[in-house]
């Protein structure tokens, strides 16, 4: 079976200060903004298992919804996201490959295909000094059943180096991923464009699905959230959505010790750390050795 590998996570955020605040108190090493040629931008994350979490905002209105209302399915479901759940912490599971034209075919054969392709390029500002450009195709694949939430391919052509010094060591200990957290009303009917997309079926695990990948487990969870009238509301929201972020430390007391520091208030169960939701950061991160 080919196992798939999580490349990062989209996390939408207001402003791109907020997070860099935020995700600085935490612990995190926080790479320089970096701009995309449709009017968003980002601050990226980058972990040593080779993943990244990249909190994204909207630089250049304009140009976003200009590039939305011309087929940017990237922008197009970013601002779906954004107006159906304006508090939405993380929007998208993005997955490594080595050929997003492969993928985008499967996704189209299957019928979860969200649009066309998306390739451009971007530059990263090194700690050391210089920068690079990355460049990147994407392959998108959506449910309509789950307008808040999407996922997608990604071939990093023009690849970041393999050692990006500074910017993957990070004062919390954090080396990786190790869950990723989505709920759902009814997790064993709102799985397949998971199951499509990750090419395997869900494993239940006590109370919720869990489907393996290089470097994380996916979790899929009964959203516990009561309904509202209110359409912002996140128990109003069918299908899947982002809930919460497991991160893999080495050694939790040193990760205890960042929080305590930084005044960043979080709860303790058993071997993990939760940190809840905050100004700049709109998903519940924890923590686990």
């Amino acid at each position: 079976m080919n196992i798939r590998s999580i490349d990062h996570l989209v996390l939408p955020v207001s402003g791109l200060p907020q997070a860099r605040a935020a995700l600085q108190r935490l612990g995190f090493t926080v790479a320089p903004d970096a701009r995309h040629p449709f009017g968003t931008e980002n601050a990226c994350v980058f972990l040593e298992d080779g993943a990244y979490l990249e909190p994204l905002a909207v630089a250049d209105r304009a140009t976003y919804d200009r590039s939305s209302d011309t087929g940017n399915v990237f922008t197009a479901r970013d601002r779906q996201v954004r107006r159906i759940l304006p508090d939405a912490g993380l929007s998208a599971v993005v997955l490594a490959t080595a050929d997003a034209v492969a993928e985008d075919a499967g996704y189209r054969s299957e019928g979860v295909s969200a649009g066309e392709i998306l390739e451009f390029s971007r530059k990263l500002s090194l700690p050391e000094g210089g920068e690079v450009t990355a460049s990147f195709r994407l392959a998108f694949a959506a449910d309509e059943r789950s307008p808040a939430f999407f996922l997608f391919s990604c071939q990093r052509i023009n690849a970041l180096p393999r050692d990006i010094g500074a910017l993957a060591r990070h004062a919390n200990g954090v080396s990786g991923l190790r869950e990723i957290v989505l709920a759902a009303a009814r997790p064993a009917e709102e799985c397949h464009l998971l199951e499509t997309v990750l090419a395997a079926q869900g494993m239940r695990q006590g109370d919720s699905i869990v489907f393996q990948t290089r470097n994380g487990i996916l979790r899929v969870i009964e959203d516990q959230t009561p309904p509202d009238a209110s359409s912002s509301d996140r128990g109003a929201i069918p299908g899947l959505r982002g809930h919460s972020v497991v991160f893999a430390v080495a050694d939790l007391a040193v990760t205890e010790a960042v929080l305590a520091a930084n005044d960043v208030p979080f709860l303790r169960r058993d071997n993990r750390l939760i940190v809840a939701e905050a100004t700049g950061q709109k998903v519940v991160f924890a923590f686990e050795e």
